[in-house]
């Protein structure tokens, strides 16, 4: 007993000079961190809103850093192909995952067979997010968020509301809006934001969850009009659209976030350096501009403000997948 006593004791006094010393070593990796390239992987196309301001705040840190930031654009299977990749990658903050609801909260929760979890990666930041509106042909009858659950009330599963697919933001934000109101509609997936707009713009369908960027154009022509917004808080760009707070209908927010994680076990010390550094790139002037122009509410905060935030949403769409208005999806 005596030996293993002192085992014991040997052990925590070696723990207690060491401690020092490896948090040391930490902060020294954070002082020296980036000193190579830095690979950034975005889980879908050029082009796509996560892409653009994934690059916009690269080339900030570029500046800074005089390090290189290179953009790995890999899609595929709504964002899976790209985290999976930086699920697997060294957690020593030389690869870096544009994170967003697809790849980190719907994909680990609603696939059947993910090739990664929640679990495998270490929030950063969330700097920023699209609300979606619920947009709707110019002769659909009600006007804001409180006629249109009314008027689908007193029209049980008549009415199609389209979303840019199965599984996807936009359809889980209309099952919360489902669950916030107690209606039944007929949900009309489609591929992507354009195909919808189409047929909402041609009176196909009465209703559609989409994004303001992807609607823009449509709204200054007067060819569809938004009837909410499912976000904290009005947009600065379509100001006079009310949220569906507004109201009174509760815990229906649906916003497409943007931000960046790192693989689990990178160090907190390089975790807390992205962190400072995305937070001041967007709080520059001309970064803030450019975000508004995309149509990107700008967000912040710490990395465990990140991560609770991921926490919630996984638990949200988990109590969500229980309604049976989600489903799990075979992959």
């Amino acid at each position: 007993m005596s030996c293993y006593r002192n085992t014991i004791l040997c052990m925590l006094a070696l723990l207690a000079v060491q401690g020092p010393a490896i948090a040391q070593v930490a902060r020294d990796t954070a002082a020296d961190y980036p000193n190579k390239t830095v690979r950034l992987v975005v889980p879908f196309t050029p082009g796509a809103s996560n892409d653009i301001t994934s690059r916009l705040i690269a080339g900030k840190l570029v500046q800074a850093w005089g390090q290189q930031i290179v953009i790995d654009n890999r899609a595929g299977a709504g964002g899976a192909v790209g985290a999976e990749t930086v699920a697997r990658a060294t957690p020593d903050g030389y690869t870096l995952l544009a994170s967003n609801p697809g790849p980190n909260v719907n994909n680990p929760v609603m696939l059947k067979k993910p090739g990664y979890h929640v679990e495998d990666f270490s929030s950063v930041v969330i700097y920023g997010y699209t609300p979606l509106i619920i947009a709707a042909n110019p002769s659909f009858k009600p006007r804001n968020p409180r006629e249109l659950a009314d008027y689908l009330k007193a029209n049980p599963a008549a009415v199609s509301w389209g979303s840019t697919g199965t599984g996807g933001s936009a359809h889980i934000a209309l099952a919360l809006f489902q669950v916030a109101t107690g209606v039944d509609v007929i949900h009309v997936p489609y591929k992507g934001a354009a195909p919808g707009l189409n047929e909402l713009v041609g009176g196909m369908i009465p209703l559609f969850y989409t994004t303001l960027t992807s609607a823009d154009v449509h709204i200054k022509s007067g060819r569809l009009r938004i009837l909410g917004v499912a976000a904290p808080k009005r947009l600065t760009q379509l100001p006079e659209a009310p949220t569906l707070a507004e109201f009174g209908i509760k815990n229906a927010e649906a916003i497409n976030w943007f931000g960046l994680a790192a693989p689990a076990k990178t160090p907190r010390a390089i975790i807390d350096k992205l962190n400072r550094e995305v937070n001041r790139v967007m709080a520059m002037p001309d970064v803030r501009v450019r975000m508004d122009q995309l149509g990107v509410e700008t967000f912040g905060g710490s990395a465990s403000d990140a991560d609770e935030f991921v926490r919630k949403e996984v638990v949200r769409l988990r109590q969500l997948m229980q309604t049976g208005l989600i489903a799990p999806i075979d992959g």
